[in-house]
């Protein structure tokens, strides 16, 4: 069985549409899945929403990201997890490829996101420069698709709880250092709307924290608006 793991607070815009996606994705599977959604602190309809299409939702009050999806990983029952982002549609030739890879013995890998909508001009070209980075480094910057073995999952530990961002980054980490990780040549779609909600300042904040602290930047929710208290524009 394969399971798919989406944390999600508040996004009644984007579950329906995230968990509708892996349901049309997994036709061209030829495995059972199943779709557990987190339903971290939510004030809105996601769970409800999340309900009506079928998935199975569970419910925890804190609002920690790395926590959030050890809780999925734990209720899941397959051999394989796909850790998707609320906010992020997959497809069936991103699951096949990814498959296809775990089979051939990898312990897991990422898929690079594609943002929606119109974006600014320095986060085209960051994000650019980016992409070429990760492919060239087989490094992974974004949880938007993340996958693994179970077995992986369990050596590496899970998502460190010792994070609340960047726990994605540690988590790729971890699988490389378990045996082979692979990015996809297929993306993701993933929502631009809080990369269209902040500035630029906001991301070089962030890039200085990283480049200063390393993961010690990230052992507090403060200062992290971007993940945790975003201006999220409104969307139809």
């Amino acid at each position: 069985m394969i399971s798919f793991i989406i944390p999600a607070h508040n996004e009644e815009a984007w579950v329906g549409r995230c968990v509708s996606a892996i349901q049309s994705a997994v036709v061209a599977v030829a495995e059972p899945p199943e779709i557990i959604v987190v339903d971290y602190a939510s004030t809105d309809a996601t769970a409800s929403i999340a309900r009506q299409l079928g998935a199975q939702v569970i419910r925890v009050e804190h609002r920690h990201i790395a926590a959030t999806r050890n809780a999925g990983a734990r209720q899941a029952r397959g051999d394989i997890f796909f850790f998707v982002d609320a906010d992020t549609l997959v497809n069936a030739p991103t699951i096949q490829s990814a498959l296809r890879a775990l089979r051939a013995g990898a312990v897991g890998g990422g898929c690079l996101p594609r943002f929606d909508g119109r974006l600014p001009w320095w986060c085209r070209l960051g994000f650019s420069a980016a992409e070429r980075r990760c492919r060239r480094r087989n490094v992974f910057p974004s949880g938007a698709c993340v996958f693994c073995t179970r077995a992986a999952f369990q050596a590496a530990g899970g998502f460190n709880e010792n994070y609340y961002a960047m726990e994605d980054v540690a988590f790729s980490r971890a699988l490389k250092s378990l045996g082979r990780f692979v990015i996809p040549t297929e993306t993701v779609v993933t929502s631009g709307r809080k990369i269209r909600a902040h500035s630029w300042f906001t991301f070089m904040r962030l890039s200085a924290r990283w480049f200063f602290l390393g993961f010690r930047g990230f052992r507090s929710r403060k200062g992290l608006e971007f993940w945790y208290e975003p201006e999220r524009e409104k969307e139809k």
